[in-house]
């Protein structure tokens, strides 16, 4: 069982992200580091760029100059990526590494490190709190677990109305 990483940003020269990343994977793979150096990223978006008139999509990286490694933070470990050519070190008080936090995270992939389990099930009652709904029950009609969010079916008024919720704004009804 290998203990999970953090993830760390480590500062390149610009224009060296694609290439310290790789370094780094090299070394991994030669010296068998997979469970202390887990993933390296050279974080992009795509952009449409419109040049004479011509469409086309092209990577860019999103943090020019950055690689994120997610790892556990050893000696061996702290070794390889410091003497990395191209690395000028982490990103951290003193060049200490200094873990991202869950939400650094989350901002920077769109991912969410942390998991959702919900006391709720579709064609269960939940009542709507938080919102101007305050007070209402709907049916649950889906989970999106990825997204957090809840589809109710909400009776006001006499009708049925279709609403979407985030999970944590509805509290399971019990019986």
């Amino acid at each position: 069982m290998s203990e999970a990483g953090k993830w760390y940003v480590i500062h390149t020269y610009s224009g060296y992200e694609n290439k310290v990343a790789q370094n780094i994977e090299k070394v991994v793979e030669n010296r068998k580091l997979h469970d202390l150096i887990q993933e390296v990223r050279v974080p992009t978006e795509k952009v449409t760029e419109i040049t004479d008139g011509k469409t086309k999509e092209i990577e860019r990286k999103t943090y020019p100059g950055y690689v994120l490694v997610k790892m556990i933070v050893t000696d061996d470990s702290w070794y390889v990526v410091r003497n990395t050519r191209g690395c000028t070190g982490f990103v951290g008080p003193a060049s200490e590494p200094t873990p991202l936090t869950d939400k650094e995270v989350e901002s920077l992939f769109g991912i969410d490190v942390s998991s959702v389990e919900v006391n709720f099930k579709v064609g269960d009652k939940v009542q709507i709190s938080g919102t101007a709904m305050d007070g209402f029950v709907g049916e649950v009609q889906n989970i999106n677990l990825e997204d957090r969010s809840v589809d109710l079916l909400v009776s006001m008024f006499g009708r049925e109305t279709p609403t979407t919720l985030p999970i944590n704004q509805v509290v399971k009804v019990e019986d």
